[in-house]
């Protein structure tokens, strides 16, 4: 019995769709299915390329956001014999916390004391004067393992600058006849740093946690730089000639305008780096937008066809519900329309951006670019065909019900 039933509903579909197809216009119908693969592809290529191409402008460095920066005073020699100061004033540094574009200032910590370190590997020693900064721990994203300092046990953790190690592996070893080592080599190798000053001594042991490319200096915790300035140091109160900024917006041009004003500098590369990274997100935003607006306008005109359809069918379709077939039964033939070019749709859409990153990801490989997830753009494409999809069938079932009602 309930084959019979299922057979003759299939039957009446077929039927009713015979009926009802008249005022179908394929070109009309493929031209809307074009318009939304068009708007689809943009968008989720778009967010494909994004990911795909962001590590070329994300630091490599975990323990710090992106969005800090780190200000300097411009240095001329004219500058320097008329006796300007490097250091920022607590007027300077509050004037720059007063600016619409910073979150957060921080200042580097310096130590008032003569440092001596040591290191030993290999069966050789090497000893130097050495300097380090401190910047409070707010401003580290991601504390390395072990960072702190605790007087009782003496132990300093250190992040330093992936430029000295580069230095030391193909400058100094290379013409010393020294041995060259890793990241993870020299972690594991401690360093003995002895602190001098205000008639003291004392060696305590450091040992590298972490390695920085956007820090151009030897960063040791605030708890520790307190500690040594109090037990080694003056005790007079020194102004930082270095401050850490957390901003809004790196590629904000206010930036630039207000640093330039004031003779301030960006140290290292992170201004260019902040202007691309923000360019890469304003042309990402662009064209998703661009495309999101493609599927939009093809969204209504696929309603606006389909209803206009309707229009031409409504004299069937009162017919029809009046021989007893309940509006879903007469909606269903355009569910299964509207259905199928969207489902089509998203097929094309996402063999055709797995195809473009087939194409560029070789390119993109020679900057050492493995390529990010597609997981994030093939589910936004099937979230939104499927409002697409939910949003047609709402307003045929809508128009349908009007049919009946009248």
């Amino acid at each position: 019995m309930n084959d019979k039933n299922t057979t003759n509903a299939g039957n009446g579909d077929k039927l009713m769709w015979k009926l009802l197809r008249k005022h179908v216009s394929a070109t009309q119908m493929a031209g809307v299915a074009v318009a939304s693969l068009i708007g689809l592809v943009i968008v989720i290529l778009a967010l494909q390329f994004y990911s795909d191409i962001k590590p070329l402008f994300s630091s490599e460095d975990s323990f710090m956001r992106r969005d800090y920066i780190v200000l300097t005073k411009a240095v001329s020699s004219f500058g320097s014999l008329l006796g300007s100061s490097a250091e920022f004033s607590d007027n300077e540094i509050a004037d720059l916390e007063a600016q619409p574009w910073v979150r957060k200032v921080g200042q580097f910590s310096t130590p008032q004391y003569r440092i001596y370190g040591s290191l030993t590997f290999g069966n050789r020693n090497l000893r130097t004067y050495m300097f380090y900064e401190s910047v409070p721990d707010e401003f580290i994203d991601e504390l390395p393992e072990g960072w702190g300092f605790d007087p009782a046990k003496k132990k300093v953790p250190v992040i330093v600058s992936r430029d000295y190690l580069s230095l030391y592996n193909f400058g100094f070893a290379a013409t010393r006849n020294m041995p060259k080592v890793s990241e993870g080599m020299i972690g594991m190798i401690p360093v003995q740093l002895t602190l001098s000053g205000n008639g003291r001594s004392e060696t305590v042991e450091g040992r590298i946690v972490g390695f920085s490319n956007r820090l151009n200096t030897i960063i040791v915790p605030q708890e520790f730089m307190q500690w040594s300035n109090e037990q080694f140091g003056t005790g007079e109160k020194r102004l930082p000639s270095r401050l850490i900024v957390d901003v809004s917006s790196p590629g904000d041009k206010a930036i630039n305008e207000y640093t330039a004003a004031n003779g301030y500098e960006i140290a290292g590369d992170k201004a260019d780096s902040s202007k691309a990274n923000y360019m890469l997100n304003l042309m990402t935003g662009i064209i998703v937008a661009v495309g999101a607006i493609i599927s939009l306008l093809a969204f209504f005109v696929l309603i606006l066809s389909v209803s206009l359809l309707m229009q031409k069918n409504s004299r069937k379709l009162q017919d029809l519900l009046m021989l007893g077939f309940t509006p879903s039964q007469v909606s269903a033939p355009y569910v299964k329309m509207v259905t199928g070019i969207n489902c089509l749709v998203l097929v094309l859409a996402c063999i055709a951006m797995l195809l473009c990153r087939h194409f560029y990801l070789p390119m993109l490989s020679t900057f050492g670019i493995d390529g990010g997830s597609v997981i994030v753009p093939l589910v936004t494409a099937a979230v939104i065909m499927c409002a697409i999809t939910t949003g047609s069938i709402y307003v045929i079932r809508r128009k349908t019900i009007s049919l009946w009602r009248n």
